[in-house]
C-alpha cells in the first residue's frame, strides 16, 4: 500500500513540473457552465439530454450550446509533439519510397515492352506478359510513356499487346484521348482488326462528353486506313451501336457522309438497325430511301431489317408494301422474313394469312422456327380458336427435332 502511495506521489510530482498550475484568472475559466450542471440545477426550465438525442439541434436552447466550451489542456499534450512529429515524418519517408519503387517497377516493365520490341525476332508472348504486368498497374502515364518511346524508334507492337493496353485504358476514368491514340497506332500495326480491338474502342469513349475530339478522330481513321476506310468506319459504328452508344454511332455515320468516305450497303443496314431499335421509324424510312437514291439496291438484310422493326411497332401495312416490294425486286423472302410477317398478322388477330403464309414456307421448303409455332399458338389462343391451337402445338411437338431453334437466330457480328 505504501509503495502505490509513493508511487502515485511521484507521478502526481511529474504532472505538475510539466503542466503548472492554472492562475485564478484561467481557472475561473476551468469553472463548468451552467449548462453542464446537469440534475444539480434545479433552477429554469428543465433540460435536454442531448447525448440520447445529439442529432436534434433545434432542441437545445442557448445555455446547452455551453458543451462546445469544455476546456482542453494543451500543456499535457505538448511533450508528445516530437514523437507524433516524428511518426509522421516517419510515414511520409516510407510513402515516398513506396511511391518511387512503384515507379522504378513500371518503368522497368516499359522498358522491357520495348526491348522485347525492338530485338530482331521480338517474341510476341513475351510482349504480352510484359504488357499485361504493365497494364495492371493502372500507371496511364506508363502507357503513353510507352506509345511515345515506340513512335521514338518507329517500332510496333502486336495486335494482342494494343489490344491489353485499350483493354485497360477503357477501363479508367477521362483516358478517352490514350484510348483513341493507342487505336490508332493499333490500326496501322494491322491490316485487320479484329472485333475486340472495335468493342475495345467503343467501351472507352461510353463516357466521353467531348464530340469534337471523337470526330476529329474519325477523320484521322479515315485518312489512315485508306483505302479501306469505309469498311474501320463501318465497324466502329457497329460497334458502337452494339454498346449501346446510339447517338454516338449516328453522328460517326454522319460525319463519316460530310468526308470522302461514301456509306456502302453494309453502313446503311448497321444504320437501319440502329434507328429501328430507336424506333425512329420515320428516320429509318429516310435512310432506306436514301440509299436506294445513292444506286444502292436493298439486299435481304435490308428488307428484313425494315420489315422486322415495322411490324414491331405496328405498322403492319408498311410490312406488306415492302414484303410486296422485295419480292418484285427479286429478293426472296427467307426464315426471318417469314418470322416477321406471321407475327405482325398474328398479333393484328389475322389467323388465317398467318397459317397461309407458314403453308408458303412449307411450299417453298423454308423450315419453320419453333419461334413461328409458338406465335400462331398464343395468338390463336387470344383470339378464341383453341381447336387451331391445340392443331399447332401437336405439329409442334412432333417435328420439334427438326424445328429452327435459339442457336440458328444468333445475330452475326462484324
Amino acid at each position: 500500500m505504501a509503495t502505490r502511495i509513493a508511487s502515485a506521489a511521484r507521478q502526481a510530482a511529474i504532472i505538475s513540473r510539466i503542466s503548472p498550475q492554472p492562475s485564478l484568472a484561467e481557472a475561473a475559466n476551468l469553472v463548468p457552465r451552467r449548462g453542464l450542471a446537469g440534475a444539480a440545477d434545479h433552477h429554469g426550465s428543465a433540460k435536454i439530454n442531448c447525448w440520447q438525442d445529439p442529432m436534434s439541434p433545434s432542441k437545445l436552447k442557448e445555455e446547452h450550446i455551453s458543451i462546445a466550451s469544455i476546456p482542453v489542456r494543451i500543456s499535457s499534450i505538448l511533450p508528445l509533439y516530437p514523437i507524433l512529429s516524428k511518426s509522421i515524418g516517419s510515414f511520409k519517408s516510407l510513402a515516398t519510397q513506396s511511391s518511387c519503387d512503384e515507379v522504378e517497377v513500371t518503368n522497368k516493365l516499359l522498358n522491357r515492352v520495348v526491348a522485347a520490341a525492338q530485338s530482331s525476332s521480338p517474341s510476341n508472348e513475351e510482349i504480352c506478359a510484359c504488357t499485361d504486368e504493365l497494364c495492371k498497374a493502372g500507371n496511364t502515364a506508363i502507357m503513353s510513356n510507352l506509345l511515345d518511346s515506340l513512335h521514338d524508334k518507329q517500332i510496333f507492337l502486336c495486335v494482342k499487346a494494343y489490344n491489353l493496353l485499350l483493354a485497360a485504358a477503357s477501363k479508367g476514368e477521362n483516358n478517352t484521348e490514350l484510348s483513341l491514340r493507342i487505336f490508332k497506332d493499333l490500326l496501322l500495326s494491322s491490316k485487320s482488326l479484329g472485333p475486340t480491338s472495335y468493342f475495345n474502342l467503343a467501351r472507352a469513349c461510353a463516357k466521353a462528353s467531348d464530340s469534337v475530339l471523337l470526330l476529329s478522330f474519325v477523320g484521322e481513321v479515315s485518312a489512315l486506313a485508306f483505302p479501306r476506310s469505309v469498311v474501320v468506319l463501318n465497324r466502329i459504328i457497329f460497334a458502337f451501336a452494339e454498346c449501346g452508344l446510339t447517338d454516338k454511332a449516328l453522328a460517326i455515320y454522319n460525319h463519316m457522309k460530310r468526308l470522302e468516305c461514301e456509306p456502302d450497303l453494309f453502313t446503311y443496314n448497321t444504320v437501319l438497325g440502329i434507328l429501328g431499335r430507336a424506333g425512329q421509324v420515320d428516320d429509318m424510312l429516310l435512310e432506306f430511301a436514301s440509299m436506294k437514291e445513292n444506286n444502292l439496291l436493298p439486299d435481304i438484310v435490308s428488307y428484313n431489317t425494315l420489315i422486322n422493326y415495322l411490324q414491331k411497332l405496328g405498322r403492319l401495312h408498311l410490312c406488306i408494301v415492302y414484303f410486296r416490294e422485295m419480292r418484285d425486286a427479286g429478293v426472296h423472302p427467307d426464315l426471318r422474313t417469314y418470322t416477321s410477317m406471321i407475327e405482325g398478322f398474328g398479333r393484328s388477330g389475322d389467323i388465317e394469312e398467318s397459317l397461309g403464309l407458314l403453308d408458303e414456307m412449307k411450299h417453298l421448303q423454308i423450315q419453320p422456327s419453333i419461334y413461328i409455332y409458338r406465335s400462331l399458338v398464343n395468338n390463336s389462343r387470344k383470339m378464341g380458336k383453341s381447336q387451331i391451337a391445340a392443331s399447332l402445338l401437336n405439329e409442334m411437338n412432333s417435328s420439334i427435332c427438326h424445328l429452327v431453334g435459339p442457336k440458328d437466330f444468333k445475330r452475326k457480328t462484324m
